[in-house]
């Protein structure tokens, strides 16, 4: 046997490099196509001159946000449910702020609507929601639960309004459990409802399957399942009080029987409503009850589209996380249903947050426009659900990809905010731009850095979540005094 000596795996090693040295002088740029497969391999001009970090300075977008305010103390609730639990702390506010709401003039209308509504909230002690939809980004409560606070600071409110029938984001605005029969659906992914009656949160829970209506009761078995829910301790103060709870629900065909306990003690009964529609179980306490036990028993469930969990007046602004959508699935909402879930909870601005899940599959301006062109027919859905309520669409956050160990903007991300904002304003809405709010192209990777996002350069750390929201709520806020100082 031939023994192999050191100068021998040397040759081997220059062979080798060699080879692939040759192999960077000629390869194409955009790689060789092989078989149908894009094979990629470094050229000469990379390898001598290798791709560089851009670290985009935004220690001056990031340094003057103030998220310190965000718990301010309250006025200790004293009275009870007289009707009086949701009294503003109130406070001035500025028309200053490092970025604005983009709208044009029939935006500006269908806002200054809305803020003329908002402006008298606290005075008629009356009650309006406000409905944040959004992807992973808003998920459990993120972003939606500070601008929550600091809405609820200003004009008023308590609780954290609309949360699932059964949750699966880790939140800390909330607890809740339930029986492990009650099954999730969602209009954006996983089981779905043949019958598209989510409510307004495109997702239900139902603790049988769906049955057609021919089905005989006489050929299904009587069942049960039950929901918890509780305020949470870590939640913003705001959140973490409420003294009235709805549980709204449909597509009730059959007999059930609703008990709910608090502590163990069981304090309503009802019958639910056996007609198919939308309808509300409505409680009210003297104080934050404690937990709360919903228990249901029948031979089919309804649709159990959600619980809010408010004060006696104010606005409540609930958090409608989708993850992987890219809001695109208000069609599938059954509207006989959703409209007057709308209207139940006096649905008077919607705040759209999608894009994100579209910008990595863009290929070309085309499909970028397309998306744009369903977007907005999602926004018109929207609008004809729920007639008269405001529109405000925040764009996609910047997102970096890896390229040969450099994480960049995708490519089509700054077109995909300029489309979004465009239809947006045709749609008489309003538009926030996220993208340009964080610095603009290859800003993530500078958030990433200040641990303000995550390594996969897409989603905000609780700090930059925190830093976003408020940039957003002064430029909320600052349309509000504008229009205010005009009146």
């Amino acid at each position: 046997m031939k023994q192999i000596k050191g100068f021998h795996i040397t040759l081997f090693m220059a062979g080798i490099l060699a080879a692939l040295f040759a192999i960077t002088l000629y390869v194409p740029d955009d790689g060789w196509k092989v078989a149908g497969h894009k094979w990629k391999f470094l050229t000469f001009e990379k390898f001598i001159h290798p791709k560089k970090q851009i670290k985009k300075d935004i220690d001056d977008i990031v340094a003057d946000v103030d998220t310190s305010m965000a718990d301010d103390p309250l006025l200790q609730h004293m009275n009870g449910s007289n009707g009086d639990f949701g009294a503003p702390s109130g406070g001035e506010v500025s028309e200053n702020a490092s970025t604005e709401l983009l709208m044009n003039d029939a935006g500006k209308a269908n806002l200054h609507a809305f803020f003329q509504v908002l402006d008298g909230v606290a005075a008629n002690k009356s009650k309006i929601s406000i409905l944040h939809y959004g992807d992973s980004q808003i998920e459990g409560d993120r972003m939606t639960g500070f601008i929550r606070q600091r809405i609820q600071n200003q004009f008023g409110g308590f609780g954290p309004g609309l949360i699932p029938a059964t949750n699966v984001y880790s939140t800390v605005s909330f607890k809740q459990s339930f029986s492990e029969n009650f099954q999730r659906y969602t209009a954006f992914g996983g089981a779905s409802l043949k019958s598209g009656k989510y409510g307004v949160m495109a997702s239900s829970a139902r603790f049988t399957p769906e049955y057609a209506d021919s089905v005989s009761l006489d050929t299904i078995s009587e069942a049960s399942g039950w929901i918890e829910v509780q305020n949470s301790g870590s939640a913003y103060s705001r959140a973490r009080q409420f003294n009235n709870v709805k549980m709204h629900y449909n597509d009730c065909k059959a007999p059930v029987k609703l008990s709910v306990y608090e502590n163990g003690t069981l304090i309503h009964e009802e019958e639910l409503i056996t007609d198919g529609a939308q309808h509300t179980v409505k409680l009210t306490f003297a104080s934050t009850p404690g937990k709360l036990k919903f228990e249901f028993t029948g031979k089919i469930s309804p649709n159990v589209c959600g619980f809010s969990l408010e004060g006696d007046y104010g606005v409540q602004v609930s958090n409608i996380g989708m993850r992987g959508s890219s809001g695109t699935v208000f069609g599938r909402l059954n509207s006989a249903t959703a409209r007057p879930m709308y209207a139940e909870l006096n649905t008077k601005l919607v705040i759209m947050q999608f894009g994100g899940n579209s910008v990595p599959f863009f290929k070309d301006s085309t499909g970028v426009r397309n998306f744009a062109s369903y977007f907005k027919g999602q926004i018109n859905r929207v609008k004809a659900m729920n007639p008269g309520a405001a529109i405000i669409v925040i764009g996609p956050s910047d997102m970096s990809k890896n390229d040969e160990g450099v994480y960049e903007t995708y490519e089509f991300l700054p077109y995909c905010v300029a489309q979004m904002r465009k239809v947006t304003q045709d749609a008489g809405g309003a538009f926030w731009n996220l993208y340009a709010a964080m610095g603009g192209k290859n800003s993530m990777p500078s958030w990433v850095e200040k641990g303000l996002a995550g390594n996969d350069h897409i989603h905000f750390s609780n700090a930059g979540a925190k830093i976003a929201s408020q940039k957003f709520y002064e430029a909320f806020i600052a349309a509000y005094a504008r229009w205010k100082k005009n009146l």
